[in-house]
C-alpha cells in the first residue's frame, strides 16, 4: 500500500480514506455513506459512485480539490 496512488481507479476506499482522510467529509457531501461500511475495502470510486448515483468524473474532481491532488484518474 506504500506506493498507493489516489489517482488508480481500482484503489479500495478503505484504502483510500485511510491514506487520505481528508476525503472522507468529501463521501458524507455526497451523502455516500462509505465511511465505514463494511464492504468499502471491496468497492473503489467507480463502484461507489455507481451504486450512490454519483457522477464519476465530478466525485473524482472534487475528492481531488479536497486533497489538493490536480490529475485526473488514469484509466
Amino acid at each position: 500500500m506504500d506506493n498507493a496512488r489516489c489517482d488508480e481507479k481500482d484503489i479500495s476506499l478503505s484504502d483510500l480514506m485511510t491514506q487520505w482522510p481528508q476525503t472522507i467529509p468529501i463521501f458524507l457531501k455526497y451523502k455516500m455513506l462509505c465511511v465505514g461500511c463494511l464492504v468499502n475495502s471491496f468497492h473503489n470510486v467507480e463502484d461507489a459512485c455507481k451504486e450512490h448515483g454519483v457522477e464519476e468524473t465530478v466525485f473524482w474532481a472534487d475528492l481531488h480539490q479536497g486533497m489538493k491532488y490536480p490529475t485526473p484518474p488514469r484509466g
